[in-house]
C-alpha cells in the first residue's frame, strides 16, 4: 500500500481567511486612528485557535499567568496552527506594531528560504486589505478560486515578522506560492534565547519594503509557532501585542 503524506506550505495557508463570525474583535469604533491593545486578558474572547489543515497536527496554545499579566504559550511538535484575531472592520491610520516574544530554542534545520524547511519558533503577522484589481491575473485567479471554494476572501496581503536561525536580520523572504505573503526577519540567531524580547516596527515602512507599495487598512493580527516542515519541537511565548497610532 502506498501512503501519500500531504505537506502544505505554511506561507500559503497563512493567507487563508479567518471566519469573521468567529474571530471578529469587539473593539471600540471611533473616527480616525485608535490604538488597539491586543493583550490576552482584555480581548481573550476575540483571540481564537485556527487550525491550518486536516493534514497537519495543531500547535498547542494556552494562556498562562506571568506576574501581573497573561501571556500566550505555544508548544509545537511537528505541528502548525494559528492563534488569531480578526477585526469587524479594517483599521485605518495605525502606524506601529509592538509585541514581546520569547522562545526556548531555534528550530534545527529550519530555513525560511526553503519551503521544505519553512518553520519558525515565533511569528507575528498582520493581514491587510487592498485594491485587488491591481494584482496580477495569477493572484486574482488565486483569490477568486479561494472565495469560490471557501465562501470568503483571502486577505489582500500578509506581512509576517519572524525569528530565523539562518537568515540575516531585516531580510525579506517571499512566499514560494504567492507574491502577497512576505516574511521579514526581525530576530536572527541565538542571541536572546530564553529571554523576553521587545519588538516595535513601523508598519508602513516595513510594508513598503516588502511589497513596494502603500499598505491598506489592517484586517487582522495572528501569531504562530510551527515545526511541521522540519518535524522538530518548539516552545515559545507571546505577550503585550499592540497596534499604535504613534511610533515611540
Amino acid at each position: 500500500m502506498m501512503i501519500l503524506r500531504v505537506r502544505i506550505s505554511c506561507a500559503l495557508l497563512l493567507a487563508l481567511p479567518l471566519p469573521l463570525t468567529v474571530l471578529a474583535a469587539d473593539l471600540p469604533e471611533a473616527a480616525g486612528c485608535q490604538s488597539q491593545a491586543l493583550d490576552f486578558t482584555r480581548h481573550a474572547a476575540a483571540w481564537v485557535h485556527v487550525p491550518l489543515s486536516a493534514f497537519k497536527h495543531d500547535t498547542r496554545y494556552s494562556i498562562e499567568q506571568e506576574g501581573n499579566r497573561k501571556v500566550l504559550k505555544a508548544v509545537a511538535d511537528d505541528s502548525a496552527s494559528l492563534y488569531a484575531v480578526q477585526f469587524k472592520a479594517p483599521l485605518a491610520g495605525l502606524v506601529s506594531l509592538q509585541w514581546r516574544w520569547k522562545t526556548e530554542s531555534l528550530i534545527s534545520g529550519a530555513d525560511n528560504r526553503d519551503q521544505r524547511h519553512e518553520d519558525a519558533p515565533v511569528r507575528v503577522m498582520i493581514s491587510f486589505d487592498g485594491d485587488r484589481s491591481r494584482l496580477s491575473e495569477t493572484e486574482q485567479f488565486r483569490l477568486k478560486m479561494s472565495k469560490a471554494i471557501s465562501g470568503v476572501e483571502l486577505p489582500f496581503a500578509t506581512l509576517m515578522y519572524i525569528w530565523s536561525e539562518q537568515v540575516a536580520l531585516e531580510s525579506i523572504i517571499s512566499s514560494a506560492h504567492t507574491s502577497q505573503v512576505k516574511m521579514l526577519v526581525v530576530a536572527s540567531g541565538s542571541a536572546g534565547l530564553g529571554q523576553w524580547q521587545m519588538m516595535q516596527r513601523r508598519i508602513a515602512d516595513d510594508y513598503r519594503r516588502a511589497f513596494g507599495s502603500e499598505p491598506g487598512n489592517i484586517t487582522g493580527v495572528s501569531v504562530m509557532t510551527d515545526t511541521d516542515n522540519t518535524g522538530e519541537k518548539a516552545k515559545s511565548w507571546y505577550a503585550d501585542i499592540r497596534l499604535d497610532c504613534l511610533h515611540n
